[in-house]
């Protein structure tokens, strides 16, 4: 293995690790706060305690065994590096993120008594739907115009739930705005980051292979070759147009996903119009 690709990978897994102790010390708040906090308010982050599980857990499987899809490259020589194994953990991990944003979309629409924005939050998961389906050809066909549709809805997804965020401001409390603020900021960056640098990377990938007269495989093909077919590779070169969203996928995205356990329930006010903390 190289110096670079040893040391990113050693680094992804210690963050890993990590998170998966601030897991640990999120349920045990949580648990502690049994009790205490109001039995709905308890219920809802505890889901999202379930939730950020799945996530944060998948992201710690895809950090130890990292895989390029399309390409099948792998880091390990194992079945556990296969791309079929690695996109199906992949997809329960991002439907039990997304879950998340939806259920925090639709506590702060409720608050704000914004309708779009609980629109907004039902439309989020069946568009993450499309967009694993969307990853699934990719992945199978080899053709990168999946991923561009992919990664489209997941920086609208995140659109909308900046827009939910953004529909709280005008009645939010002084003590809300700077969190907030940061949820709104992340959010901005990861939308940015998606349509100026994924969705471009995955197009000028697929236009490369059309111009190359690249031959796509069918879906039956792509099944029997993500489940039996991998190629390791160790080298820099392979991993280097990965590594920028894959550190930021495996660290922000976790750290984001175990602050929606921590979100504080929203409350009217007597006069109907600001946002504090229950």
């Amino acid at each position: 293995m190289s110096t670079e690709v040893f040391v990113w990978w050693f680094l992804l897994c210690m963050v890993s690790a990590l998170n998966v102790l601030a897991l640990s010390f999120s349920a045990r708040v949580l648990w502690q706060k049994h009790g205490v906090m109001p039995a709905e308010v308890y219920a809802s982050r505890r889901l999202q305690l379930m939730l950020s599980a799945g996530y944060v857990l998948g992201c710690a499987y895809r950090s130890a065994l990292p895989v390029f899809d399309v390409q099948r490259m792998c880091l390990f020589d194992s079945w556990l590096s296969s791309v079929m194994v690695g996109r199906s953990v992949a997809t329960v991990a991002e439907l039990c993120f997304v879950t998340q944003w939806a259920l925090l979309m639709r506590e702060i629409s409720q608050a704000t008594q914004s309708k779009p924005g609980r629109l907004a939050s039902l439309a989020v998961l069946p568009l993450i739907a499309i967009a694993e389906t969307c990853s699934w050809y990719s992945v199978l066909t080899t053709s990168n115009i999946g991923h561009v549709i992919e990664e489209s809805l997941w920086g609208v997804s995140a659109a909308l739930l900046v827009f939910s965020l953004l529909s709280l401001w005008p009645r939010a409390s002084a003590r809300l705005r700077p969190m907030l603020l940061l949820m709104c900021l992340t959010g901005l960056a990861y939308v940015a980051f998606m349509f100026l640098v994924d969705v471009p990377m995955y197009w000028s990938r697929w236009v490369a292979d059309e111009a190359s007269g690249r031959h796509y495989l069918s879906l039956s093909q792509g099944v029997l070759d993500t489940s039996g077919r991998w190629v390791v590779s160790q080298q820099w070169q392979t991993w280097k147009s990965e590594v920028v969203w894959m550190s930021l996928y495996f660290s922000i995205a976790v750290w984001l996903s175990i602050a929606f356990i921590h979100t504080p329930a929203l409350q009217r006010q007597n006069d109907g119009d600001v946002i504090t903390f229950s």
